[in-house]
């Protein structure tokens, strides 16, 4: 206890933060080879290979990234205890900094203002919930609101001026490159053509992560990586959570809570920003008014989902973009998903009896039921189902999810400095 004291600046005082908790790779791997195999057995009996191809993990990829990117900025913010609804609204942000900053000076300053533009969105958030004590979902709203006002006001001002552009889009922006394995590629790509089970299926993951696989999701992946030491394993982050578990405590052991606070927000808005920049320079070339088709708020429940956790939220973003990309890859893969989601769902329900919560268990198997004689039954999915499978899959998975949660103490509670005392 005394080596978390010192951490937090007073070496014979008793912090209040949570302990440091370690990453279970053994359960992540088992998860993922879980999840793998189910993949494999879903297009083995329905007979859809493109669930598992190359292309169709790729266009899942690149519906994750954002999501991540959003849910990472959530994690940030209410890890100090700041809940930030205005994630989608700093998205917003950084789609139109990108592409404005990017069609001028490069797809890489788009970058870098992008992420600029999601942390001012951030600090006024912050500005509003930490100096002066506004409630966070109001100014959460507040700033979704304001995005979409400055940005149509600022496309018409600048783009419908431009050659390309309109009041509504942005000149195309020149492309950031993508990172191709030579040799291993080709050879995945082959081997995932085979359908062989397992085999297969994995070479069609692993294929699309070294084929063409965008910079910024190689950003992303290091962002996710470096959230969690920064967060797990470092005393910075020890003082942070605290300030999200209990801000009293971790104020009277020196920290400065509004500061962390504001840290932590600034860091979510800039990687929502970064997320918004991936729409406009990697998922289409161009800003376009409405791309963000609120990611950002199924990234705030991927963070739900994961738990506040920085691998949690990793499998939320994957779960979310795999559903949110079947949309563009045809209703064969819809139907192959309802299958998958239903032997899901069945398995746990059975997971659920095992931990004695009969309720939840029921709840999960009747849904579980149902999807696999939707799959049975149902000929075609009504497009407007397939465009609204993602948020059905955020609705559903959350509530079979909600149990298990528990979020930091003090998030969202309002915080004055020297209330202690």
């Amino acid at each position: 206890m005394a080596a978390t004291a010192s951490a937090l600046g007073q070496p014979e005082a008793t912090p209040a933060a949570p302990r440091r908790s370690g990453f279970d790779w053994r359960r992540t791997l088992y998860y993922a080879l879980g999840g793998l195999v189910l993949f494999s057995l879903v297009r083995a009996i329905t007979g859809t290979n493109d669930i598992t191809s190359v292309g169709q993990v790729a266009a899942a990829i690149s519906v994750a990234v954002p999501i991540l990117l959003a849910g990472l900025g959530g994690l940030w913010s209410e890890r100090a205890g700041v809940i930030n609804l205005g994630l989608e609204g700093m998205m917003i942000f950084g789609t139109w900094f990108g592409a404005w900053a990017g069609y001028q000076w490069g797809p890489w300053t788009g970058v870098v203002v992008g992420l600029l533009g999601g942390a001012l969105g951030a600090l006024l958030h912050a500005i509003a919930t930490v100096t002066f004590g506004v409630n966070h979902i109001v100014s959460g709203v507040a700033i979704n609101i304001l995005a979409l006002g400055a940005t149509r006001f600022l496309s018409k001002l600048t783009f419908g001026a431009e050659e390309g552009g309109s009041a509504t889009q942005s000149p195309q922006v020149d492309s950031l490159g993508s990172l191709t394995v030579p040799g291993l590629s080709d050879w995945l790509v082959s081997l995932n053509g085979k359908h062989w089970f397992l085999i297969s299926d994995l070479a069609g993951f692993l294929g699309a992560l070294t084929t063409r696989l965008s910079w910024l999701s190689v950003i992303a992946v290091v962002l996710l990586v470096a959230t969690y030491f920064i967060l797990w394993r470092s005393a910075f982050g020890l003082r942070l959570r605290s300030c999200g578990e209990n801000p009293i405590a971790a104020e009277s052991l020196g920290v400065n809570v509004y500061l962390y606070k504001y840290v932590a927000v600034l860091i979510s808005g800039a990687l929502a920003g970064l997320g918004g920049v991936f729409l406009s320079e990697v998922a289409a070339p161009f800003y376009r008014e409405g791309q963000t088709v609120g990611l950002g708020y199924i990234g705030l429940a991927a963070m739900i989902f994961g738990n506040w956790r920085p691998v949690g939220v990793a499998m939320g973003a994957l779960l979310f973009g795999f559903t949110g990309s079947l949309k563009e890859r045809g209703a064969e893969n819809v139907m192959a998903m309802f299958l998958l989601l239903g032997i899901l769902l069945i398995v746990v329900a059975v997971w659920q009896v095992a931990r004695k919560k009969y309720l939840q268990s029921g709840l999960a198997a009747l849904a579980g039921l149902g999807a696999v004689l939707t799959y049975l039954t149902v000929d075609a999915v009504p497009k407007q189902f397939i465009g609204a499978a993602p948020y059905i899959a955020t609705l559903l998975v959350l509530a079979l999810a909600a149990q298990n949660l528990r979020m930091p103490k003090a998030n969202g509670k309002p915080y004055r400095k020297g209330q202690g005392k």
